[in-house]
């Protein structure tokens, strides 16, 4: 069983703050499910349960309400109120109520010079490094959304895109630029080249999800889609005219088929 929260403890105290969510909470439980999970529990996160101690939580949580045996936290997690208490404090109470407590080991990458973290991602999604995920989440970042009608720039230079309204607005998006993805519609899984950013050669203003589905010709209106990040290839640039940014989109195309097709291959 997993335990788990319906939101980040500070969405309760501060209702300006917008987290930046790795997974939704529907995704959550779905990886989840995938790893052999017999059962997720999401804990509501409300004042009364903010107020709690460590050791109310344990006791009233996870021994009288659930039935734990065996609880098992992160090597560096801390909870209850104010998270006062620490892991010696967890074992304490664990002994007093029948709870045996395990800390869960460091997982790390680089080497083994750098712990995975929830914040050590969100850095590396904000700089781009997607290619570093299946190192930190044992798979790539992916995002799900609907797609919705465009200004058709993309079709009038020959790389008709689908745009994509993310499916929750607090779904962390990766650095503007140009990606190599695989976009999943359908049932079908295809390649793709996907352009976050403003559209600065249009001077467009508001951050825009666009995937050109490579040799794709049917139409995704409404639909939802998924979008798996497999790499970078650039920033986002202003091109001096519609042609030079055409040229640089066949240039991005031909990459990704190339990288793409590998990947393929080494799958097989």
């Amino acid at each position: 069983m997993v335990m788990t929260f319906d939101r980040q403890p500070r969405e309760l105290f501060d209702p300006d703050f917008r987290p930046q969510l790795l997974s939704t909470p529907e995704e959550k439980q779905a990886i989840l499910k995938t790893l052999g999970v017999d059962r997720v529990v999401v804990l509501p996160f409300t004042h009364e349960m903010a107020c709690l101690t460590a050791w109310e939580f344990m006791e009233h949580v996870l021994r009288d309400s659930y039935g734990v045996e065996v609880f098992v936290t992160g090597y560096d997690n801390r909870f209850g109120h104010n998270r006062s208490e620490g892991f010696e404090d967890y074992l304490h109470y664990g002994d007093e109520l029948g709870i045996e407590v395990v800390r869960g080991e460091v997982v790390t990458f680089h080497g083994g010079e750098v712990p995975v973290s929830s914040s050590v991602i969100r850095q590396l999604l904000s700089e781009g490094k997607v290619e570093e995920m299946p190192s930190c989440l044992t798979r790539p970042y992916s995002l799900s959304g609907q797609v919705v009608r465009g200004n058709h720039i993309g079709h009038e230079l020959g790389f008709p895109t689908a745009n994509i309204e993310p499916s929750h607005p607090f779904k962390l998006i990766p650095a503007p630029g140009a990606y190599a993805v695989w976009v999943y519609a359908d049932g079908d899984k295809m390649p793709a080249m996907m352009n976050i950013g403003t559209r600065p050669t249009f001077h467009g203003r508001r951050q825009t999800l666009e995937v050109n589905i490579i040799g794709f010709e049917g139409n995704l209106y409404g639909k939802t889609v998924g979008v798996e990040f497999v790499r970078r290839l650039r920033n986002e640039q202003y091109f001096a005219s519609p042609e030079a940014l055409k040229a640089q989109l066949e240039e991005d195309r031909q990459r990704v088929i190339q990288l793409l097709n590998k990947i393929g291959e080494s799958d097989r």
